[in-house]
């Protein structure tokens, strides 16, 4: 998931977005509301963490005004603003949930993953643990690969990569798209760094004897797709 994070404080800023990106997620991270809304507008992130307290004013007037905008995007409020007041205040504002500080991780890891759940639209399948693709599968809990019985061996770089692929089997990737999802960080558009993470992950897939998943679309990126023979 591409989530923007709008903490000023660095070191939770920095703790925070290690530990979502060590769980395979993609983290954006702004210091100003107007930074976040710029952001936001560029590259649409599929959840917001908002702190209250930023230095050009109250996380919940952004907040406001994105919902004034018809922005429908999940918010889970990050604070250490713990009165019932301050809770009812932004719920109220358009936040999906509200997380006071100090945490526990793993509660912010639950809460995101229920507030994702409750945005999925109507009639749409549940998310699912495993990914199968002939003899690969995928697993989007413990964070591994197989295929039949072997396991295939990554980096969480690596893994990263072939999660998003697979995640969006049948569809282009960009480069811009992949560097945005995996690395998070800017990079020069010339760089090779997403053919180079590429080649490496089939040839793990192919070490493991695993088919050809990973196709070229010469001039537009790369597609995850397991086809015939």
């Amino acid at each position: 998931m591409r989530i923007l994070l709008i903490e000023d404080d660095p070191a939770i800023a920095a703790f925070v977005r290690q530990g979502l990106t060590e769980e395979g997620h993609a983290v954006a991270v702004a210091t100003r509301a107007d930074d976040a809304r710029t952001q936001h507008a560029l590259e649409p992130a599929e959840l917001l963490l908002l702190d209250r307290r930023l230095p050009d004013g109250d996380g919940l007037d952004l907040l406001r005004s994105l919902r004034a905008d018809g922005d429908t995007t999940p918010v889970i409020v990050l604070t250490a603003r713990d009165g019932v007041e301050d809770r009812v205040e932004g719920l109220r504002a358009g936040a999906d949930d509200y997380l006071v500080k100090p945490f526990a991780f793993a509660e912010l890891l639950a809460r995101l993953d229920a507030v994702h759940r409750r945005a999925a639209p109507a009639g749409a399948r549940p998310p699912t643990d495993v990914l199968q693709f002939g003899p690969v599968r995928v697993d989007l809990v413990a964070l591994r690969v197989f295929c039949d019985a072997q396991e295939v061996r990554l980096t969480a770089t690596e893994f990263r990569l072939l999660r998003h692929l697979a995640e969006h089997a049948g569809q282009v990737c960009t480069r811009t798209r992949l560097l945005d999802a995996v690395w998070d960080t800017h990079h020069d558009p010339g760089t090779n760094l997403v053919d180079v993470y590429v080649s490496y992950v089939r040839a793990r897939l192919a070490d493991a004897g695993a088919p050809s998943l990973i196709h070229t679309v010469r001039g537009r990126g790369f597609v995850w797709e397991l086809r015939s023979p």
